[in-house]
């Protein structure tokens, strides 16, 4: 019953008497098995209240619960509210979004059309993505990468293959890439060059056109490892609380500190990629390669504590999920939150804002510590030994030792 989730006789009316009525009952109790605790579900009741009312005085029926929330959101953007009045504000619109949630998911109202997607509109987008998963095994996060460029070049030069010519493909590269740093216009042209091998190799284009589009000069090992302090990894990994947030952020915060993962290493962790027994996890990399770690009992330890104390009881086969309703695993934006909050809590200025600025802590430690580079590839996962070399000038100390003047130069 309403009674049971809100105390407010007044707002209970307020409801009974609005075009929500029948529905009130079945969305309190939804709100319940999606995890919000009993204050929330009372504040969104509340909330609630609010638009609906609105909905009375426009003389808004239950079959306009989709025009009242996009007529009602447009008014409150527009309108200024008086503090301490009755009626709707953003609160009730956030309120009213969850409850049209609802009633999608439960037959109610329709389910909402999603925006055609860029292979919708270019089915050769679709077939390319398939071709790079399935001949090159490139994950979803690279093919989204590139389904972010290559709408633009077909926009601005179409999809018939057979009219592209190394000229059009390299002033092309180098218009998109015109307002971008080195390594945004990189991206740029891996994602035309591999596009265009696609066409090459499906037979669309003349094959080998790809060579013809230049990369940007980028010289290699030209920059210094960014990382953190030892001592500031592990006052990131100490400013966890023990309530179910911290109990969460450290596992994963470990699992990037210690193993060096990836983001999206760490979303992706199942159950069943745990092997308990034997102390490992098995990682999905990039390529889609599957390796096996070792599990330290640090980072198992955490790992207990949050599944035993932490995690909601969601049937998903993710370890990590949301801390707050609705519940749903974790995914590689999420992880990379749970990096920056820690971050700002601690006060730690970064070089990365990000969870990569922790893989690289790793290897800037290990090698410190007296790792060589191989070891540290190994645990990276590293195809090429040039990637980990990168890493070979974190002794700055060191390097000013070995460095020779220029000559006919005065040593500094």
């Amino acid at each position: 019953m309403l009674e049971t989730h809100l105390k407010s006789p007044v707002t209970r009316r307020r409801l009974c008497a609005s075009p929500a009525a029948d529905h009130l009952d079945a969305f309190a109790d939804w709100l319940r098995l999606q995890g919000y605790t009993p204050a929330t579900v009372e504040s969104l009741l509340r909330s609630l209240a609010g638009w609906t009312d609105w909905m009375v005085a426009a003389g808004l029926a239950a079959q306009d619960f989709l025009r009242a929330f996009e007529e009602c959101g447009l008014a409150v953007r527009k309108e200024r509210r008086v503090h301490y009045s009755r009626g709707p504000n953003s609160h009730s619109i956030a309120a009213a979004a969850v409850f049209i949630r609802f009633l999608q998911q439960t037959g109610k109202l329709p389910l909402p059309v999603p925006p055609p997607t860029a292979s919708d509109r270019w089915p050769v987008l679709g077939e390319f993505r398939s071709w790079m998963r399935d001949h090159r095994g490139l994950s979803e996060t690279t093919l989204d990468l590139y389904e972010g460029i290559l709408p633009d070049l077909l926009d601005s030069i179409g999809d018939d293959a057979k009219t592209y010519s190394p000229e059009v493909l390299r002033a092309f590269v180098q218009e998109r890439a015109r307002p971008h740093g080195v390594h945004r216009a990189r991206c740029i042209v891996v994602a035309v060059r591999a596009f265009v091998r696609f066409l090459g190799a499906t037979g669309q284009c003349p094959p080998g056109m790809e060579h013809a589009i230049p990369c940007f000069a980028n010289w290699q090992l030209s920059s210094v490892p960014r990382f953190l302090a030892s001592e500031d990894v592990e006052r990131i990994i100490q400013s966890c609380g023990d309530d179910s947030f911290g109990l969460r952020d450290k596992p994963v915060l470990l699992l990037l500190a210690r193993l060096g993962l990836r983001a999206s290493e760490v979303a992706q962790l199942r159950f069943a990629d745990i092997d308990w027994r034997n102390g490992s996890i098995a990682v999905c990399g990039k390529g889609r390669r599957h390796e096996k770690l070792p599990l330290p009992q640090e980072v198992g330890d955490a790992i207990l504590r949050y599944l035993d104390q932490g995690r909601p009881s969601l049937k998903v086969p993710e370890v990590f999920t949301t801390a707050r309703a609705p519940f749903h695993a974790m995914t590689r934006a999420s992880v990379t939150h749970v990096v920056r909050s820690a971050l700002s809590r601690t006060g730690i200025k970064a070089p990365i804002n990000g969870a990569h600025v922790l893989r690289h802590s790793v290897a800037t430690t290990m090698l410190r510590q007296g790792a060589t580079l191989a070891g540290v590839g190994a645990i990276l996962r590293h195809r090429s030994p040039m990637t980990t070399a990168h890493y070979a000038k974190v002794d700055f100390g060191l390097l000013s030792e070995i460095a020779q003047p220029w000559p006919e130069v005065a040593s500094c």
